[in-house]
C-alpha cells in the first residue's frame, strides 16, 4: 500500500495520518499487508507523526475491528461521534473504549499540531538526526522501518515503512512519477507483495473490505488479462451544497466511466488503484510464464531494472510468478536507499517501460494508457460505500490550479510520442479506447473556441455587427431550438439523477467545458503546454493544497459554512481573463443601451437580440466575478487584477474601434 505526499505545508501531516490509519485498519490479515509512505518533501515533522501515529494505531486497529467500525479514518469517525454504530449494538464496555480511543486521537493531533507550529521542538536526534541540515530538493535517501510485524500475525499491525528518496540539484525527480517507482523498488525488496494499492495522502479508505474487494476482483477471472489494474472513481466527502465549485463527479461516475468500463476498463486515476506488480514491470500479455521464464538473462534484467542484484531477484520472482518468502525488513534498508537514489534509473528502463511512466505530469493517465496499449484490460469497482474517499478543493484558486495541472500533462501526453493514436497503429490500444483518451487529452483545447466565442457577441455589439440571425428569420429558430435542447437535457439529466437546479446552473458555469473554466485552467494550462514546446519554459508540478483536520469551534465552523461556496480570489494571473470579459461585456451592454457607437462600425447593419442575449448569458455566467468587483478582502478581486483587466478590455475595444457619441 502506497501513499504519497509531498509537502508538509501544502498536506498537512494530520491528513496522511488518517489515510495510513485507515489503510492499516482495513479487513484483510496484517501479515500480507505493508504500507509505505513517500515523503518528497522528506520532513522530520512527516516522519515523527507517522511514528506517533503507529503507536496510536495499537489501540485503534483492534478497536476497529473488535466492533465492525466501518469508517475507520479517525477524523471522520469522531466527527460522526457515536452515531456510526446503532446504539442497540453498543457492548456495555463500549463508551469507555470510545472515550479511551478519542482521547488519544486528540492527543495525537495535539502533538502534531504541536510540532508543526514549534511549541513542541523536535528533537533532531535519534530517528531524526539524518534530517539536520537537509534541504528539501537536495538530500540522500532516508528509509525508516516505522513499525514490522515480526511475528506476521494476521490480526496486528501492519507493516509501516517511510521513503524519502534521493534528491538532488542536478538530477530529475519527475514528480510523483517518480516518487512511485521507487516505492515499487523499495517495496520490491523489502516484501514484494504481487499486488500494490496507491493512494493520495488524503484518500482515506472508506470501506473496510476493500482490499477484499480488490483481491477478488484481480483474482476472480479465467484469464487475467481482464484485470491489469483494478481502478476505485475518485469520490470527496466534503461536497458544499450544490457543488459551487464544479467538484463533483457525479455525473461523469454515471456516464463516462461506466461507459469506457466497457471497452478496455477504466482510466487509471492516480489514486484508489490496486495494480498488478508484474504488469507495472512491463510485462506484456504474450510473456507467458513458461515464455518469461525461459528469457530471464541476467544482462538484459539489468538493463530493465537496474544494478542490483537483490532487486533483479525479487523483479524475477515476480515476472515468472514464484512465492517470494518472507524477510526482515530492517536488513533490506540499505540495499533498498541504493536503489532510491536519484542516479539508479540512469540507462535503464524504468519511466520508459517500467514503472510508472515519465514525459508528463499527469503520469496517471499515461501509465494507464501504457498498460491498455499492452493488451491489458482494467476493471472498475464502485462499491457502496465506496473504496477511497477525499477531500475536494474548498477554494476556488486551489480548485483552478488542480484543474491547470491535469489540462498541462493530459496536453503534454497529446503533443508528445505517448499520444494515443501512435498506441492504436503500433500497439493494442482498441479504436474506441484510443476515441476515448483523445476525448479527455484535448479538453484543455476547448478553451481556445471558448475564448473566442465568449468575445464574438460582444465584438459584434461593439462594431454593429451580427453572427446570428435577426429576429424574425427563420433559421434563428435553429439556433433557439439547439441551445435550448442542449441546455435542457442537462437539466432533465440533473433532475433524473437526483439533483437540483441549482447544481446544473453550478456545473453549466464550472464544469469541465464551461465559461469559467474554459478562461482560466484550460487556457493556461494550454499555453504552458505551448511554451514547453517551443522551448520558451518548463511545466511546473503544483502540489494541491489539503485542508488541515481541526475540530473548530461551533462559532468559527457556523462561519465557515456562511461564506462555504463563496468565491475567493487572489493575485494570481488566472483570474485576469475572466475578469477581463466580463469588463468587455459590461461594457459591450452599456453601448447596446445607451445607444453608442464605434467610429468603425457598419452604418447598413446592426446587433440583433441574438448577440446581446449571448452577451447577458456570459455576464451571468461570470456572475461571481460581477460580485467580486465589490467585495473586500479574500472574496474581492484584488485591484492589481482589475488593472490589468481593465487595460487588457480597453485594448480589445481599441483593436474594435472607437467610440463615437452620436449627433
Amino acid at each position: 500500500m502506497f501513499v504519497s505526499t509531498a509537502d508538509p505545508v501544502l498536506e498537512p501531516p494530520i491528513v496522511t495520518v488518517n489515510t495510513v490509519l485507515s489503510l492499516l485498519a482495513v479487513d484483510y490479515p496484517a501479515h500480507k499487508l505493508a504500507c509505505y509512505v513517500s515523503d518528497d518533501g522528506c520532513s522530520p515533522l512527516t516522519l515523527f507523526s507517522l511514528i506517533e501515529a503507529s503507536k496510536f494505531a495499537r489501540i485503534w486497529v483492534p478497536f476497529c475491528k473488535k466492533y465492525d467500525i466501518q469508517v475507520r479514518a479517525p477524523f471522520r469517525y469522531f466527527c460522526e461521534g457515536e452515531s456510526t454504530l446503532p446504539s442497540s449494538h453498543f457492548p456495555p464496555e463500549f463508551l469507555l473504549e470510545w472515550t479511551k480511543v478519542k482521547d488519544e486521537y486528540e492527543s495525537l493531533c495535539q502533538k502534531i499540531e504541536g510540532a508543526g507550529d514549534h511549541s513542541v521542538p523536535l528533537d533532531i536526534s535519534g530517528d531524526y538526526a539524518t534530517f539536520s541540515h537537509k534541504q528539501t530538493n537536495n538530500h540522500p535517501t532516508v528509509i525508516k522501518v516505522i513499525w514490522e510485524n515480526k511475528q506476521r500475525l494476521s490480526d496486528g499491525l501492519p507493516h509501516l515503512v517511510y521513503v524519502a528518496r534521493e534528491k538532488r540539484p542536478n538530477y530529475p525527480h519527475h514528480y510523483k512519477a517518480g516518487a512511485m517507482n521507487v516505492l515499487t523498488r523499495v517495496s520490491g525488496l523489502m516484501t514484494n507483495a504481487p499486488f500494490m494499492l496507491n493512494v493520495d495522502c488524503d484518500m482515506y479508505a472508506s470501506n473496510s473490505k476493500i482490499v477484499l474487494h480488490a483481491m477478488c476482483l484481480l483474482l476472480g477471472f479465467k484469464h487475467e488479462k481482464q484485470g491489469a489494474f483494478v481502478q476505485c472513481p475518485q469520490i470527496c466527502y466534503d461536497y458544499l451544497k450544490d457543488d459551487p465549485f464544479g467538484n463533483s463527479m457525479s455525473v461523469t461516475l454515471k456516464t463516462f466511466w461506466p461507459g469506457i468500463a466497457g471497452i478496455q476498463g477504466p482510466l487509471y486515476a492516480g489514486t484508489g488503484c490496486f495494480h498488478r506488480r508484474k504488469v507495472i514491470y512491463g510485462l506484456s500479455l504474450q510473456d507467458s510464464t513458461g515464455h518469461v521464464q525461459g528469457n530471464l538473462d541476467v544482462e538484459a534484467l539489468k538493463d530493465r531494472f537496474g544494478n542490483s542484484m537483490e532487486l533483479l531477484s525479487s523483479a524475477t520472482n515476480i515476472l515468472a510468478e514464484k512465492v517470494d518468502h518472507p524477510r526482515d525488513l530492517s536488513s533490506a534498508v540499505e540495499e533498498a536507499c541504493k536503489v532510491a537514489c536519484c542516479g539508479f534509473e540512469h540507462n535503464t528502463s524504468w519511466g520508459k517501460q517500467v514503472g510508472w511512466i515519465y514525459g508528463s505530469i499527469t503520469e496517471d493517465l499515461l501509465t494507464g494508457m501504457k498498460i491498455h496499449a499492452r493488451g491489458w484490460k482494467s476493471i472498475l469497482c464502485m462499491l457502496d460505500p465506496p473504496g477511497f474517499v477525499g477531500s475536494a478543493p474548498t477554494s476556488v484558486p486551489v480548485m483552478l490550479t488542480q484543474r491547470k495541472r491535469w489540462i498541462t500533462g493530459l496536453l503534454e501526453v497529446l503533443f508528445s510520442k505517448n499520444s494515443p493514436i501512435f498506441s492504436t497503429l503500433n500497439a493494442k490500444l482498441e479504436f474506441r479506447m484510443c476515441l476515448a483518451y483523445i476525448w479527455i487529452l484535448i479538453w484543455g483545447l476547448h478553451s481556445i473556441p471558448a475564448l473566442c466565442y465568449s468575445l464574438l457577441p460582444a465584438y459584434c455589439i461593439m462594431t454593429n455587427s451580427h453572427f446570428l440571425p435577426k429576429i424574425g428569420e427563420p433559421a434563428l429558430l435553429m439556433f433557439a431550438a439547439l441551445f435550448l435542447g442542449n441546455n435542457l437535457y442537462n437539466l432533465y439529466f440533473y433532475l433524473e439523477s437526483g439533483l437540483s437546479i441549482t447544481a446544473w446552473w453550478n456545473y453549466q458555469r464550472m464544469g469541465p467545458r464551461s465559461t469559467v473554466l474554459s478562461t482560466t485552467s484550460l487556457l493556461f494550462g494550454t499555453i504552458s503546454v505551448v511554451l514547453k514546446l517551443v522551448g520558451i519554459s518548463e511545466v511546473v508540478f503544483e502540489v494541491t493544497q489539503k485542508d488541515e483536520y481541526s475540530s473548530s469551534s461551533d462559532d468559527d465552523q457556523n462561519a465557515n459554512d456562511a461564506n462555504a461556496g463563496k468565491f475567493t480570489f487572489d493575485e494570481s494571473p488566472i483570474f485576469v481573463p475572466p475578469t477581463t470579459l466580463l469588463f468587455v461585456h459590461l461594457t459591450a451592454l452599456a453601448k447596446s443601451f445607451l445607444g453608442l457607437k464605434l467610429a468603425s462600425s457598419a452604418p447598413q447593419v446592426s446587433t440583433g437580440v441574438g448577440e446581446i442575449v449571448c452577451s447577458v448569458w456570459v455576464v451571468i455566467s461570470f456572475w461571481p466575478f460581477l460580485r467580486g468587483l465589490f467585495e473586500k478582502g479574500k472574496y474581492g478581486i484584488p485591484l492589481s487584477t482589475i488593472l490589468k483587466s481593465g487595460g487588457l478590455a480597453v485594448l480589445f475595444m481599441v483593436c474594435c474601434g472607437k467610440f463615437a457619441l452620436p449627433l
